[in-house]
């Protein structure tokens, strides 16, 4: 699903650089590693899914979740 955004708005060659891991993040994410996101960005869309366990720690029931995020072309470095 985000790697699809990024290739609309950044091309194919780009959504093959694509990690979830490394260079997209939520706003908060790219803040503590020192990044801010540049003037006029629009995040990207992905949904995950958050589990509610009960006290024997089973899964009794599981929502969507949507979830801002911003890839690493979106972002700049904050320099003092």
């Amino acid at each position: 699903m985000v790697a699809e955004q990024i290739a609309s708005r950044f091309g194919p060659e780009e959504a093959r650089n694509y990690d979830p891991y490394t260079n997209c993040m939520t706003f908060r994410q790219w803040l503590a590693a020192g990044y801010r996101v540049k003037r006029g960005e629009r995040s990207l869309k992905s949904v995950t899914y958050i589990e509610v366990k009960d006290e024997n720690d089973e899964v009794v029931k599981k929502y969507p979740k949507t979830v801002n995020l911003f890839y690493i072309r979106q972002v700049e470095k904050i320099t003092a």
